[in-house]
């Protein structure tokens, strides 16, 4: 493959891209703003201590393994993982406390011993709907081409399955739908919080996102080093493949020439031709300008009601006390309807759900704990409106949202030093380090059937120009990032195809065959 390419941004699609483009011969140049490679998969210094900034849970592995395999490597081969025993420990202060396990049985079981009998049949069917839901939607919506209407993905499923299309429930609310399984609000509220995963309300989305449980049931997986430690090691694979990744190298414009992406000018004047550019940025940076005017019409803006969700995250160094922490840990508000009409109002939780990546602590039963009185490094997220551009979260305001914070996890039974050693970032915070999104976190909200079909795919107005990352299709996280590279390398050898009137060229790690390591995962 004999082309230039410029890809802004060395978050997780913009990488995966890099990789499988250079793999096929393409001469391709990472232009990163910021002094690292991740995006968001970032790490964050407080108190001394190295923090995970960014995405902390690891799942839909097998989605890594065919990255690294297109590229003739293995992923255990440049970071160590681990598969979780426990998935999540969940909390809900005087009502007892629920882990969700690797070994479905156990969760069975952890669910009847929390809610009873009942409860326990009731997880068992939910489990095996949002089971059915991903099969559904694996190959033609989740790995398929990008479309406008659900039309041609249900052209791809064929007809003869229409009873599993209507199984996919498009039509229905999340929030309705695990009340079909779950009579105990505790566990209504635990399932729906899946769709946050993709920064939207469980009161708004379809339960097409119940798939997401079913996602990380198919295991969840700890990487030395966090989420920023895959990041350089995508980085590493596509230098190994002939990329060159630059840092400290933000893009000010996308060139055209002739209707036709030419290449990008840094912000230092520099001028890199490319036949091919890809964006990695959210598209609204796009869509706003902030690539120039030549590109503004390329991708539609998301206008501001329709962002995902932003959130408030504090990295904290220190001790805690009261609560046996594992590696993912959920605190829930004791009014979830309210907590997302607050962020819906444009306000805050008032009594936020929170969750704790407890960074040292490992998810199997049997690892140890920190030992006593020492300092641990936590990650600690609660949703928040996407309203970073207009409004200024004042010292007053950031202090009142921590004293929320704590008062949950303090009612939860988990004790943090007073005062805590920690960094907020709020969604002021996260526009100015994501320009253009209003510190929204998964590009546009999943809430209603067509949602899922205006997230921008690979393809823009502007011909040579290029969208991945996740905020464009199929969806928000860390494995849908790589699928959106994948799809975005496998979208621009199509279109050279096309234009070079010569045989069809196949990037790996498309539609590829599942690897022994999924086998493994189910």
């Amino acid at each position: 493959m004999n082309v230039r390419v410029a890809v802004i941004g060395a978050g997780i699609g913009g990488l995966t891209s890099a990789a499988l483009l250079a793999a096929r011969g393409a001469e391709v140049t990472v232009l990163e703003k910021e002094a690292w490679v991740g995006g968001k998969a970032r790490r964050v210094a407080v108190d001394g201590a190295a923090i995970d900034g960014g995405p902390t849970v690891f799942t839909y592995r097998a989605v890594f393994d065919e990255v690294f395999a297109a590229c003739g490597a293995r992923l255990e081969d440049h970071v160590k993982v681990t598969r979780a025993e426990v998935l999540a420990r969940h909390a809900w202060d005087d009502r007892g406390t629920l882990d969700l396990f690797a070994d479905r049985e156990a969760s069975v079981e952890a669910v009847g011993a929390f809610a009873g009998a009942e409860a326990s049949a009731g997880y068992r069917a939910f489990a095996a709907e949002a089971a059915r839901i991903f099969r559904v939607l694996e190959e033609p919506f989740l790995r398929g081409d990008k479309a406008s209407t659900p039309f041609p993905m249900m052209r791809r499923i064929g007809l003869a399955r229409l009873p599993e299309m209507l199984a996919m429930r498009p039509f229905d609310g999340m929030w309705r739908a695990l009340g079909e399984h779950f009579a105990d609000p505790r566990l209504q509220q635990l399932f729906g919080r899946y769709a946050t995963y993709c920064g939207s309300s469980p009161f708004a989305a379809p339960a097409t996102l119940m798939l997401i449980a079913h996602v990380e049931a198919m295991g969840v997986w700890l990487i030395e080093g966090g989420i920023h430690a895959l990041a350089k090691a995508l980085a590493g694979l596509a230098e190994g493949q002939g990329a060159r990744v630059r840092t400290n190298a933000p893009v000010a414009e996308v060139l055209a020439t002739n209707g036709r992406a030419s290449g990008v000018r840094l912000a230092s004047g520099e001028v890199i031709p490319a036949d091919i550019v890809i964006c990695n940025a959210d598209p609204s940076a796009l869509a706003t300008g902030r690539f120039g005017t030549e590109v503004r019409r390329a991708v539609p803006a998301i206008p501001p009601g329709r962002r995902s969700l932003s959130a408030l995250v504090w990295y904290a160094h220190t001790r805690t006390r009261g609560f046996e922490l594992t590696h993912h840990n959920v605190f829930f508000s004791r009014d979830y309807a309210r907590e997302f009409r607050e962020i819906a109002a444009g306000r805050t939780p008032s009594e936020p759900t929170v969750y704790v990546c407890a960074i040292d602590r490992g998810a199997r039963l049997s690892d140890p704990a920190p030992p006593p009185g020492a300092r641990e490094r936590l990650q600690i997220i609660v949703n928040a409106p996407a309203d970073g551009d207009v409004h200024a979260y004042s010292p007053e305001e950031r202090e009142q949202c921590t004293q929320a914070m704590i008062a949950t996890l303090r009612r939860c039974g988990l004790a943090l030093e007073d005062p805590l050693p920690h960094r907020l970032m709020t969604p002021q915070d996260w526009e100015q380090l994501f320009p253009a999104t209003g510190g929204a976190l998964y590009g546009r909200a999943s809430h209603g059937w067509a949602a899922s079909f205006q997230r921008q795919g690979p393809r823009t107005r502007l011909p040579g120009l290029y969208c991945t990352g996740g905020a464009t299709h199929p969806a928000a996280g860390v494995p849908m990032a790589a699928l959106s590279g994948q799809l975005a390398a496998r979208v621009i050898a199509k279109d050279l195809a096309s234009t070079r009137r010569s045989p069809r060229v196949a990037i790996p790690g498309g539609m590829s065959t599942r690897s022994a390591t999924t086998g493994s995962t189910g």
